[in-house]
């Protein structure tokens, strides 16, 4: 069974910086289509960043410029810097291994105003 687990998240004052990490239970290369969801309260999951095979990125709109999305031989990373009030959420990381889609459990971040 393969398995995502995300850490990092916290309470940081607006302006300020978090860096996400998810862990895989596999070689992380193994697991395609990466990317970085979250979850507001009372709203829908949104996609907030996805990293190709080739290392390439892609954002929402409203994170492009403040946040990064990373990855090394054992995780994915997500960099938030420029931190607002809007980016509280509930983020999870999120792949496919074969035809399997992943999902971790999420790791809450709160920024206060």
């Amino acid at each position: 069974q393969v398995r995502l687990v995300e850490s990092g998240g916290g309470l940081v004052q607006a302006g300020g910086s978090l860096r996400l990490s998810c862990a895989a239970s596999r070689n992380i290369f193994s697991i395609n289509n990466l990317a970085w969801y979250r979850q507001a309260p009372g709203k829908q999951r949104e996609w907030v960043a996805g990293v190709g095979a080739r290392n390439s990125a892609d954002y929402a709109d409203s994170v492009k410029g403040r946040f990064s999305i990373s990855r090394d031989n054992a995780r994915v990373y997500l960099q938030m810097n420029n931190l607002k009030s809007e980016d509280t959420a509930v983020y999870y990381c999120s792949g496919k291994y074969g035809t399997v889609s992943l999902w971790g459990q999420g790791t809450q971040v709160t920024v206060s105003s």
